[in-house]
């Protein structure tokens, strides 16, 4: 194999792992946003919101360890770093529901998935030149 061929194979396994973060996060984001905007009757884009941040929490610390297996001791540096890139990804994610669910009329859950697909392209492309990067 050569070096491209091995640079593309781990980029792709990168890929990967993030994705599998991501499902977890996706978890922990539906499962916040519900609670707070059906159970607690907190407004839809607040429940959003707090969904997000916290799926983007647990998200910092699995990418740390496993996706990019980061050493970095500078953690808070790096979670800041990391959380610059999800409150970004966090308003793209809310500007797509808000056009999907509010100006299109799809139902609020279908949206924010779509959202979250997207979102996830940024987030990784972000993360893997901006956060993790190590050259």
């Amino acid at each position: 194999m050569e070096f491209n061929q091995i640079k593309a194979t781990v980029l792709a396994l990168k890929f990967i792992k993030f994705g599998i973060v991501g499902f977890s996060g996706l978890l922990v984001d539906f499962g916040l946003t519900w609670i707070c905007k059906e159970q607690l009757k907190l407004q839809k884009y607040l429940s959003n919101s707090i969904g997000f941040v916290a799926a983007a929490s647990s998200n910092y610390y699995l990418n740390r360890i496993w996706t990019f297996e980061s050493h970095n001791p500078q953690v808070v540096e790096q979670y800041a770093k990391f959380l610059m890139v999800s409150l970004i990804g966090l308003g793209l994610n809310n500007l797509l529901i808000y056009i999907l669910h509010e100006q299109k009329g799809y139902n609020f859950y279908g949206s924010k998935l779509v959202a979250i697909g997207f979102v996830m392209l940024w987030n990784f492309t972000a993360n893997y030149f901006f956060t993790f990067w190590t050259a």
